[in-house]
């Protein structure tokens, strides 16, 4: 009993070992968030709003994007507001800087967000 265990052990785990010529070399397919170099584009749904230069209240602000611009969004970060949490988003267009994200509303693709301008109202 104890040799047909051993044979059968024997027999698994050679059908188990693969040559080298057999082993096939998987790549895996890039992923989309990590490879391109925006977050999304972004639509300015407020009629304006101020770039921060860093984000929270204390940020200077840049400047002012007015409704329907189209920015990049690079990175989204929370900051702590007391109890509460914001969510800041580093956009790029005019010029570089934070927006609260609640001002902001992000798409997948640049062709996304400028389909998006049409429909919000002046």
């Amino acid at each position: 009993m104890d040799q047909v265990l051993i044979a059968v052990s024997i027999l698994t785990m050679g059908a188990c070992v693969r040559h080298s010529q057999d082993t096939l070399s998987i790549e895996p397919p890039p992923n989309p968030p990590l490879s391109r170099p925006v977050i999304g584009y972004g639509v300015i749904s407020a009629s304006y709003t101020h770039v921060a230069a860093r984000p929270g209240e204390e940020g200077v602000s840049l400047g002012y994007l007015r409704k329907s611009s189209i920015v990049e969004v690079l990175e989204r970060r929370p900051v702590n507001k007391g109890e509460t949490v914001e969510i800041w988003v580093l956009v790029e267009g005019t010029y570089r800087g934070w927006l609260k994200e609640e001002v902001i509303r992000i798409y997948d693709n640049e062709a996304q967000a400028r389909t998006a301008t049409e429909f919000l109202s002046p």
